[in-house]
């Protein structure tokens, strides 16, 4: 396992734990970042923050702090 900030671009891993507490934790289960979730990082910004991956079927753009707090176990199949 490791962390989804720690991910290269086209990788595809799933969601295994959301680190975190409170209002942190909260926001990114709402934007349905979830454990189990297959995740595909679709861009990175040139020093590494934010972050673009796909899940769920839509693009949603995470910074790199909030990326360190999800674990994800590598996957090798694409969404």
């Amino acid at each position: 396992m490791f962390k989804l900030s720690e991910m290269n671009v086209g990788e595809t891993g799933q969601i295994k734990k959301i680190n975190g507490s409170g209002h942190i934790r909260k926001r990114l289960f709402d934007m349905g970042v979830t454990p189990n979730s297959m995740v595909f990082l679709r861009k990175k910004a040139p020093l590494g923050d934010p972050l673009e991956i796909t899940i769920r079927g839509y693009e949603l753009t995470l910074r790199k702090d909030e990326a360190a707090l999800i674990d994800i176990e590598s996957v090798d199949a694409k969404l």
